[in-house]
């Protein structure tokens, strides 16, 4: 656990019996096909016999490529062991064996009011904060906006791409995020001024004209 790895990296080595056996297998179904498939460019065999042999290859060779993946197991991206659940020579039961997590680059996702959903784009620049490294603004990108809006919440999801190649930030820990919109011009009231229409949403406020 905390092992750095490089993808393509091997991880883990299972019992190579079955591929050992489906390798020779193979082997010799290779034989017979190249055997074959020289007397079938002479016309010396029956197209059914050809197809059958070609089938049983595919087949076994189709078996083999996913017995080499599962049983030398290496790492599809470059990332730091998060969690090992076996030592050497125990017997795998269906979880896990190793968690291997990629930190260098980090996602999150924020869920928006739905009222900003016309000027979120896909690319804009957004700026993360954490409690734990007070006066430090982290930058970042969304990368995808989801297309539907909660109906019980009124709000909208992105995923942010985070860069984190200096590894300060981890999976798990909780940030804010902010969102840039620029500045607008606007009239501003006191919030006791606003008052609410019973029985309704609206809101609404008293305009003092020329005494009136």
């Amino acid at each position: 656990i905390g092992s750095q790895v490089s993808a393509g990296q091997l991880l883990v080595k299972m019992d190579e019996t079955a591929y050992l056996q489906a390798k020779l297998n193979v082997e010799n179904l290779t034989k017979d096909f190249d055997r074959v498939s020289r007397l079938n460019e002479s016309d010396n065999i029956s197209k059914q016999t050809y197809d059958q042999t070609k089938a049983q290859y595919d087949i076994h060779k189709e078996s083999l490529d996913n017995l080499l993946t599962n049983t030398y197991v290496k790492a599809p991206f470059s990332g730091v062991i998060t969690e090992k659940n076996y030592e050497n020579g125990e017997l795998y039961t269906g979880s896990p064996i190793l968690t291997l997590m990629q930190i260098s680059t980090l996602k999150a996702y924020v869920n928006i009011p739905e009222s900003y959903f016309p000027y979120i784009k896909e690319g804009m620049s957004v700026s993360l904060t954490s409690n734990i490294y007070e006066g430090k603004k982290f930058d970042a990108k969304i990368e995808t906006i989801y297309p539907t809006i909660d109906a019980s919440t009124h709000t909208f999801k992105v995923k942010v791409k985070v860069p984190n190649g200096r590894e300060t930030l981890r999976p798990g820990m909780y940030v804010y995020i902010s969102l840039n919109f620029g500045k607008v011009s606007a009239m501003v009231v006191p919030y006791q001024s606003v008052l609410k229409l019973q029985g309704s949403n609206n809101r609404y406020t008293f305009v003092n004209e020329n005494g009136h």
